[in-house]
């Protein structure tokens, strides 16, 4: 039974992951989650792309899970990135996500193996029959190589009752209008691209994942509700004035080094990655505090 007839909508902070020599930073993560809270965004995401959850044990992951949930108690949704491309270890994972309090999954595509996309329903269809947690698929073909197709999300959002929403973060809004196309009314949309939040709500989609909400959750969690409250005037305004800082963070580096530089140059947490990521370079660190400082972000 699902946990909740949850249909996900507005603005969901995809968590970076602070670390301190080698480890969790604990504090520093339990006041990021403080800080989106306070920003008014409606739910999180940790043990993502952006949570450098290929890095990360099974302990590890596991643990970020629970602390996500401890420190967020219940003021937001906590939807734990538990996929994988191996389908036995994304249901554990999540098996185990239920059982410590997350109210959604995140299931990315399968990566790397390149299934079909009748293998991606199985994979799928799977993860769904083995939990009772609200799923949102997450297609990222930047990452994963192949996508979801339109069909086979439809495909499994009537056969799966747990599957309701997709994370699209494929950079395309005509992806947007096939989906709202295919998809059930009640089946969301959600953007993962922050550029792109304004247009994927114009076409249909109900909220946007955002990496940029780690820096400035204020300003995303009102951009979303603007176009969501129909105040596109509002929404273009935002839009304009912070679309350099969400794109900048997006293309300085590969996700997530920039906003973990970014958030660690607030002196908010140590902008120590995991390898095979790699630091900024000092030009690139300079050109980041430079957009920084336009928009008064540095402490």
């Amino acid at each position: 039974m699902l946990l909740t007839a949850m249909r996900f909508s507005g603005t969901y902070t995809a968590l970076i992951t602070p670390f301190c020599n080698g480890g969790l930073d604990v504090p520093a993560f339990q006041s990021l989650i403080e800080r989106q809270i306070a920003g008014g965004v409606d739910g999180i995401v940790p043990c993502g792309t952006t949570g450098e959850s290929p890095t990360l044990d099974t302990e590890e992951h596991l643990e970020i899970i629970r602390l996500a949930v401890e420190f967020a108690a219940g003021r937001c949704e906590v939807v734990a990135g538990t996929g994988s491309n191996a389908t036995a270890e994304a249901v554990d994972l999540t098996a185990a996500a239920e059982q410590l309090g997350a109210t959604g999954s995140l299931q990315v595509c399968p990566y790397y193996n390149k299934p079909s996309q009748q293998g991606l329903y199985l994979h799928f269809k799977a993860i769904a029959e083995s939990t009772g947690l609200p799923i949102m698929l997450y297609s990222v073909p930047g990452r994963s190589v192949i996508d979801i197709a339109p069909a086979t999300v439809a495909r499994l959002a009537a056969e799966c009752p747990h599957i309701v929403a997709i994370k699209e973060a494929g950079g395309s809004v005509e992806r947007v209008n096939q989906l709202i196309q295919a998809l059930p009314d009640d089946f969301a949309v959600l953007c993962g691209d922050d550029p792109l939040t304004l247009p994927f709500i114009a076409c249909g989609a109900t909220g946007l994942v955002s990496v940029a909400s780690n820096l400035i959750p204020d300003v995303m969690a009102r951009l979303v509700r603007a176009c969501l409250n129909g105040s596109f005037d509002e929404a273009l305004i935002l839009q304009k004035q912070y679309y350099p800082l969400m794109r900048g963070l997006m293309s300085l580096d590969v996700n997530p080094v920039p906003i973990k530089t970014a958030v660690a140059l607030q002196g908010h947490c140590t902008a120590d990655l995991r390898l095979p990521l790699a630091p900024l370079s000092p030009e690139q660190i300079s050109q980041l505090k430079s957009l920084l400082e336009s928009y008064n972000l540095l402490l």
